[in-house]
């Protein structure tokens, strides 16, 4: 299941060198003078930026307004683990195992990703400024979810190749 806290929480219960990139990289995200933390703070509303770390992890910097649940989804990936690193804002982000959902968009191989309905009983994460939240192919997650209002959030999310 999902793995979220802060950076120094999630860095102490994994040892796998294939998120040491995109961990480098959220440690920049935390100080004010580096380029990484220029890029993401002077991102436009509704803008997202791909960033190539290596041929097998990637961020999209982006921002938008946290949506009702309603107007999220359940999507799952099969190529990459996802890091959601909240730069700025707060969002609410539900898990939920694959098989106590129906698929609603069948797996598109060229987006890496399927979408699924609505659950009932997933588990709801609260992730603040400074937090991420890890998601594996078997994790359906929802991210986006507002928290008390629709507010602006700016985000970091790495793609991690499985296969690296």
């Amino acid at each position: 299941m999902a793995i979220f806290g802060t950076i120094k929480t999630v860095k102490e219960q994994i040892n796998d060198s294939k998120f040491d990139k995109a961990f480098l990289y959220i440690q920049k995200l935390q100080d004010k003078n580096s380029a990484e933390y220029k890029s993401l703070s002077n991102i436009k509303l509704n803008q997202c930026n791909k960033i190539e770390l290596d041929v097998n992890c990637f961020v999209l910097e982006q921002t938008y307004i946290s949506k009702n649940k309603e107007d999220c989804f359940f999507e799952s990936h099969k190529k990459y683990i996802d890091i959601q690193y909240i730069f700025e804002g707060e969002e609410i982000m539900e898990v939920e195992k694959l098989s106590n959902l129906q698929v609603t968009t069948a797996y598109k191989e060229d987006l890496d990703y399927a979408k699924y309905s609505q659950s009932k009983d997933s588990s709801v994460l609260k992730i603040r400024e400074n937090e991420l939240a890890i998601f594996y192919p078997n994790d359906a997650h929802m991210p986006c979810i507002k928290i008390d209002e629709n507010k602006k959030v700016i985000k970091a999310v790495f793609k991690i190749s499985v296969n690296s």
